[in-house]
């Protein structure tokens, strides 16, 4: 994942994922059931993408990789921003999507997790 195109295939890909601009019209905002699960501004050179994660991993990944800092304007113990520079392996960044996605589904009501196929 190096680029918005491999980040919105990426999101896509992921059951109920709806692309979204709440805050201005270059931040790109993912979310599942109305809940933001991942974000990315259009313009930024490089490119960077901000996830959910638990607070114990966040810390973990920001020891282990530079490219992984606290949410850029997102609740730091919750939230990591991630730049795409290729130092990160693509196999983590998909992991991380893919787990910050389930993170918000978990969090949703039982009849938002039906309607996912995620129950």
């Amino acid at each position: 994942m190096h680029s918005i195109a491999d980040v919105r295939a990426a999101c896509a890909a992921l059951p109920g994922s709806s692309e979204t601009f709440p805050f201005d019209a270059t931040t790109l905002v993912f979310k599942v059931g109305g809940k933001m699960y991942a974000l990315t501004d259009l313009t930024g050179d490089p490119v960077t993408l901000s996830l959910k994660v638990p607070p114990e991993r966040g810390e973990e990944l920001r020891g282990e990789y530079p490219a992984i800092m606290p949410g850029y304007h997102l609740n730091k113990r919750h939230w990591v921003t991630v730049t795409l520079d290729g130092s990160v392996p693509d196999t983590l960044l998909q992991e991380l999507l893919v787990d910050s996605h389930a993170l918000v589904v978990r969090g949703l009501t039982r009849t938002q997790r039906a309607e996912l196929g995620q129950a």
